[in-house]
């Protein structure tokens, strides 16, 4: 049998953190089984529903480099096939129609409540044997007795009395379909063999595997995932800061980096960290999947996004890149080799977003400088400093780093001071913050010109008296 796996969700926003690990997982499950994985657009609530957040889900999906062998399908375009299915399990008994009202059902529902039952529905209408009529829903007509039991891949076996079930609606007044009877439909159709999803879906599970029971269809294997948790403890939501996967994309991270971060969020390998996507799929196991939520942590995204930046290969981060240095307002047309400038600064930034800002001062001229630090380090002592640097700087031919950090030593000998008195001015000087890599690098790559162009623009600060 063919592993077939799925990730079906609902365009009614953009594709969450939450969403990406679940369909991560069932990605993982299919490749690791030499099986396919599809992608379902589960589109019926059309009030909801638009093309917005489809293409928000499929963005996010490519981002991830998730790919899919089968789909994206609509279920939009499968309501013939329900109408279908719902007539089936009318004529075979396994289904009926009910014309109890709103009022009524509201009525039994605060009427349990206030005897602390359980809400749900009382059969009413199971034998009544109604007819089709615009005021009625179809109901599936849920099994009274014995147990389903789900042998879940992550939660063991799961029991559940068909009495705590009710008949649940498969079919609206307006004849559209509800989530539980189109899900089983697809599933059924599809073939699938995995469901692999959140366990808020949990309660679903034995309703629906009712329902293709009724059908006479083989029962897929089951696995539900635990949420995602803010660090407060609650579940993942707006207020914990990004969800959205595009908005970690737009943030400066690398895809690679959240799906090392998302793997390891209920799932682990002994006490590795980084995986590569080969590792990934080659260890990859749904019965390892932990039972507990996870809690979501960006400091530890962010230093998984910092070594794929530190260890990804120049040239491919240069391309990436580009966009957040187009967003930051400067050109690189005019300035060091973009690539000799990543090799030395890419092992410092935690975000793209962080890089482009970073390499800004090799490129951008400037004419404002940290306040605190020039209060700090632009003193009336430096100007003898960094007239002597750019003095020496001015005669030096020979341009390499090796020659650079040679005139500061010889400054700092000449001047009796120390090398802090020396290098931080120097490098608040041509940088405006003070944040560089090792002085003698970052002076070889901003080039000669540039350097003593901006020593001479920080020692008429310092004589202006700032």
């Amino acid at each position: 049998m063919k592993v077939r796996t799925r990730f079906a969700p609902s365009p009614t926003g953009y594709l969450h953190v939450g969403g990406a690990r679940t369909a991560l997982f069932s990605w993982l499950y299919a490749r690791k089984m030499g099986g396919q994985f599809i992608l379902r657009i589960e589109d019926t609530d059309r009030e909801r529903s638009n093309e917005e957040s489809v293409n928000a889900i499929l963005e996010g999906m490519e981002w991830l480099g998730l790919d899919y062998d089968e789909g994206p399908f609509y279920q939009t375009h499968q309501f013939d096939r329900y109408k279908e299915v719902i007539q089936q399990l009318l004529d075979s008994g396994d289904a009926y129609h009910c014309d109890c009202t709103k009022e009524r059902l509201t009525q039994l529902r605060e009427q349990q409540m206030a005897d602390k039952k359980k809400p749900r529905y009382d059969g009413c209408c199971r034998e009544k044997n109604l007819a089709a009529a615009d005021n009625t829903v179809v109901r599936f007509k849920n099994p009274l007795d014995g147990d389903v039991v789900i042998d879940d891949m992550v939660k063991g076996q799961v029991i559940i009395n068909n009495r705590e079930l009710d008949d649940l609606i498969l079919a609206r007044t307006d004849d559209t379909p509800t989530y539980n009877l189109t899900v089983v439909v697809d599933d059924w159709d599809m073939k699938m063999t995995h469901i692999i999803r959140g366990d808020d879906h949990l309660n679903n599970t034995p309703r629906q595997i009712n329902i293709l029971k009724a059908l006479g269809a083989e029962l897929p294997v089951y696995a539900h995932v635990p949420m995602i948790l803010g660090d407060d403890g609650k579940r993942l939501s707006k207020r914990h800061g990004a969800v959205s996967v595009m908005q970690y994309k737009e943030d400066g991270f690398l895809p690679e980096a959240l799906i090392n971060y998302l793997v390891r969020l209920s799932w682990s390998h002994g006490d590795q960290e980084i995986f590569s996507r080969e590792e990934m799929v080659e260890l990859f196991d749904a019965v390892d999947i932990n039972t507990s939520a996870s809690a979501f942590n960006t400091e530890k995204l962010l230093w998984l996004n910092q070594h794929y930046i530190k260890n990804k290969a120049p040239e491919d981060l240069a391309d990436q890149l580009q966009n957040f240095i187009k967003a930051a307002g400067y050109s690189v047309e005019q300035g060091p080799d973009l690539i000799a400038v990543l090799k030395v600064f890419q092992e410092r930034c935690n975000t793209l977003i962080e890089l482009a800002e970073e390499m800004r001062f090799l490129y951008q001229d400037f004419d404002e400088y940290n306040a605190k630090q020039a209060k700090k380090q632009f003193k009336e002592a430096t100007l003898p400093i960094l007239e002597s640097l750019k003095s020496q700087y001015a005669e030096l031919s020979d341009w390499s780093a090796e020659a650079i950090h040679h005139i500061v030593e010889n400054t700092v000998n000449t001047l009796e001071v120390g090398f802090g008195k020396v290098g931080q001015p120097l490098r608040l000087a041509v940088t405006g913050h003070g944040k560089s890599p090792s002085i003698d690098v970052t002076l070889e790559l901003l080039g000669k010109d540039k350097t003593l162009s901006r020593l001479s623009q920080a020692i008429d600060f310092i004589n202006s008296g700032n």
